[in-house]
C-alpha cells in the first residue's frame, strides 16, 4: 500500500504538470552558490544589496518552507550551505505563485533574483523566477536537522547527508586525507600503481577471504585481503618506491572497528628499514592531524591524543616484564605462558611466540593511549617480515597503536626466498580457517629473481579517518558500510 504522504506528493506532481511545470528538467544553469554568496556579501547592508543590478541564479534543495498568505519564505540548501529565498505572488504572478504553493521540503529548485537583507538582517534572494527541477516524492524521515536514527543514517546515507551537514564534512575530510596522503608520498618519489583485486591464491595477511568464481576460466578466485604480494612483485621489477591505496576484503565480523570491505594504503621503499618508516609515519600522521583536523592534539574515543613526534617505542617482551609483571624466565616457560595466555583466548596448538603475542594483545595493547610503536614481534606471528639480526626469534616489525587499536603495521621485508618458502609452508601446514590453503609459487619465484632489501607498511584509511574526525564507529567514515539486508514489510 502506498504511503499517504507519497500519494499526496504524487498528487502535487500532477497538479504542477497541469500548471505547465516540467518537474524533472535539466536546463537550469546556476551562477552562484549559497555559502559563497553569504561570504561574499557578509558586510553589505540592505541598501547596498538592493542597489546592485546583479541577478543570482541558485539551485538546491528546499530545507525549510513557511507560507504566509501571498508570500513564502524558504531555505535553499546546496553543497556550500543555505540561503533564504523569498517568493511573493506580486512578483511571480498568479500561475508562478500557484506552482510555488505546491513546493515541499526536499524539492530541488532553481531560483533567480536579486539580494536583499530582511529586518532581522538575514541575507535573502528576492525570487523573480522559481523553477521546480526535481519533485521530492519521499519526505524526509525526520525534520531537516537532527536525523539521529542510525539504522536510517547508514542504510539511507543519501538522507543522512541531506540532513546532517557534519556527516558531509566527515566525507570531505576523508577525501582531503586521501589527497594529502597521495601528495605526501608522491613528494617523496613514490609512484601509485594498481594491483589485481581478484587473486587465485589469497596472501599478504592472515584473514578469511571472500570467494568468487570466474565463469569463462571456470576457476575460483578470492577478493584480495591485502595488496602486499603484488606490490612486492613490482619492487622486484624495479620500482623502488611504490604504493597502492585500494579496497581490500576480509570475510570477518562487523563491529565499530571492522567493515568487511575497507580501504588500505600499502607502500614499499627499497634500501629502507622499519626504523626509517617509523620516522616517515610520525611525519605523515602529524601532517594529517594539522592539515585535516587543525591541531596535532585530538580527542578520540574519549581520550586526548597528541600526534606530535617522537612517539613512544616499546618492545613486547620488555613490556610484558615491566607492565604485566611476567618474570623473564617465564618467557621461555611454555606451561607458564600457556596458563597466562588462556585468560585472553584459545591456546590450543599455539607456539611460544604466539602465546607471548596473545598475552601482549590481551594485557598491554588495549591500555595503550598515545601513539606508540610496538616492536619485538615473534617470528611465528610475522611470516613476511625479516628476522632481526641480533635475535632471530623476533622480526624487524612495528605496529603503531593508538587508543588501544592498530593504525599501522610495517616491517623490513623478508627477501630470502628459502626462508620465505619455509614460513609459508608452515602457515599452510598449520591450517585453520584464515590460513592460506597453498603456497603462492609465483610470489616465491619473484623472490628467487631477487627482491632488493626494502621496508613496507600498511595503514587502514578508515581507522585513520576515524582518528582525524573523532568518530566512534568505522561506519561513520565509510559512505556505505555493509549492513544486513533490510527487513521486508508486508
Amino acid at each position: 500500500m502506498e504511503h499517504p504522504l507519497i500519494a499526496e506528493r504524487i498528487k502535487k506532481l500532477e497538479q504542477l504538470r497541469k500548471l505547465g511545470e516540467k518537474p524533472y528538467r535539466n536546463d537550469f544553469v546556476p551562477n552562484a552558490r549559497a555559502g559563497e554568496l553569504k561570504r561574499r556579501f557578509d558586510g553589505h547592508d540592505r541598501d547596498a544589496l538592493e542597489n546592485m543590478p546583479d541577478r543570482f541564479a541558485l539551485a538546491g534543495r528546499i530545507a525549510r518552507i513557511n507560507r504566509f498568505g501571498k508570500a513564502i519564505f524558504a531555505d535553499l540548501a546546496d553543497e556550500t550551505g543555505k540561503i533564504q529565498i523569498f517568493l511573493q505572488k506580486k512578483v511571480l504572478g498568479d500561475n508562478g505563485y500557484e506552482r510555488a504553493k505546491l513546493l515541499d521540503v526536499g524539492d530541488i529548485v532553481g531560483a533567480i533574483g536579486p539580494l536583499t537583507r530582511t529586518k532581522k538582517g538575514e541575507l535573502t534572494v528576492l525570487v523573480e523566477r522559481c523553477d521546480l527541477l526535481v519533485k521530492n516524492l519521499r519526505p524526509m524521515p525526520e525534520k531537516w536537522h537532527g536525523l539521529r536514527d542510525v539504522e536510517i543514517r547508514y542504510r539511507q546515507r543519501y538522507v543522512d547527508l541531506i540532513a546532517n551537514a557534519e556527516v558531509r564534512d566527515i566525507f570531505r575530510k576523508r577525501a582531503k586525507t586521501i589527497g594529502l596522503i597521495r601528495e605526501f608520498l608522491e613528494d617523496r618519489d613514490y609512484i601509485e600503481l594498481d594491483t589485481p583485486t581478484m587473486h587465485s591464491i589469497p596472501g599478504g595477511a592472515t584473514a578469511k577471504p571472500f570467494v568468487t568464481h570466474h565463469n569463462a576460466l571456470d576457476i575460483d578466485l578470492h577478493l584480495r585481503i591485502a595488496t602486499e604480494l603484488y606490490l612486492k612483485r613490482l619492487v622486484v621489477g624495479g620500482f623502488e618506491r611504490v604504493y597502492e591505496m585500494g579496497r581490500v576484503f576480509r570475510n570477518e565480523g562487523v563491529s565499530t572497528w571492522h567493515n568487511p570491505e575497507f580501504t588500505l594504503l600499502e607502500f614499499y621503499q627499497v634500501y629502507a628499514t622499519v626504523t626509517d618508516l617509523m620516522g616517515l609515519t610520525e611525519e605523515l600522521f602529524y601532517k594529517l592531524a594539522k592539515d585535516v583536523s587543525g591541531s596535532h592534539k585530538l580527542t578520540f574515543q574519549g581520550k586526548e591524543i597528541d600526534l606530535t613526534p617522537p612517539y613512544e617505542r616499546i618492545d613486547i617482551r620488555e613490556t610484558l616484564i615491566d607492565r604485566v609483571g611476567i618474570e623473564p624466565e617465564e618467557l621461555d616457560d611454555m606451561e607458564a605462558l600457556r596458563n597466562r595466555a588462556t585468560d585472553y583466548g584459545d591456546v590450543e596448538g599455539a607456539g611460544k611466540g604466539e602465546l607471548i603475542f596473545q598475552i601482549y594483545e590481551g594485557a598491554v595493547e588495549p591500555h595503550i593511549v598515545g601513539p606508540t610503536f610496538v616492536t619485538g614481534f615473534p617470528v611465528e606471528t610475522s611470516p613476511l617480515s625479516r628476522r632481526n639480526e641480533q635475535d632471530p626469534s623476533v622480526v624487524d616489525r612495528f605496529e603503531l597503536i593508538i587508543a588501544g587499536k592498530e593504525f599501522a603495521n610495517a616491517f623490513s621485508e623478508l627477501n630470502d626466498p628459502i626462508d620465505q618458502r619455509r614460513r609459508l609452508e608452515q602457515q599452510v601446514e598449520a591450517g585453520g580457517e584464515e590460513a592460506p590453503k597453498e603456497v603462492d609459487e609465483d610470489f616465491l619465484r619473484s623472490l628467487e629473481v631477487g627482491m632488493p632489501p626494502a621496508a613496507g607498511e600498511g595503514i587502514g584509511i578508515d581507522r585513520l579517518v576515524m582518528l582525524l574526525v573523532g568518530a566512534h564507529s568505522i561506519r561513520e567514515v565509510i559512505p556505505f558500510p555493509l549492513l544486513k539486508p533490510e527487513a521486508k514489510t508486508s
